[in-house]
């Protein structure tokens, strides 16, 4: 059994940030909500939302980082599950662990030479193939 030191290997990034988060409902029907981060870690993240998923329920999340330091806008894509549902006072959401993503620039009208949305970033030295993430 793994305790709750090994599950948190990584730091958590006290963070706010706008967040769109994508699920399937139990009957199968695409749900899409905004909502905003709480902290950000290596392999998972807190997100501030009001709706009560269930643990195990794949979410798909995408969130526009701070540009500081960066030429372009980035956009975090992740593909996640729900692994709890906290509630601490006022504040309540959704512990989601990531078990991959993928930083791309986000695309903006009128770009011209920019790359698309869809395409990844490539880091020079790298095969270009989106991380896998780990478990909590």
């Amino acid at each position: 059994m793994i305790n709750m030191s090994e599950r948190r290997a990584s730091q958590r990034i006290p963070m706010e940030l706008p967040i769109e988060i994508r699920w399937k409902t139990r009957a199968g029907r695409l749900k899409q909500v905004m909502g905003k981060t709480g902290n950000i870690s290596g392999n998972g993240l807190f997100i501030e939302f009001p709706v009560h998923l269930h643990r195990e329920t794949s979410v798909r999340i995408k969130v526009v980082l701070p540009r500081e330091g960066s030429q372009v806008p980035i956009e975090l894509s992740c593909q996640g599950r729900v692994v709890r549902w906290k509630q601490d006072g006022q504040v309540e959401g959704l512990c989601v662990v990531i078990d991959e993503y993928e930083l791309r620039p986000v695309s903006q009208a009128g770009s011209g030479g920019k790359r698309p949305r869809d395409q990844p970033i490539r880091i020079p030295g790298s095969p270009g193939i989106p991380y896998k993430g780990h478990s909590m």
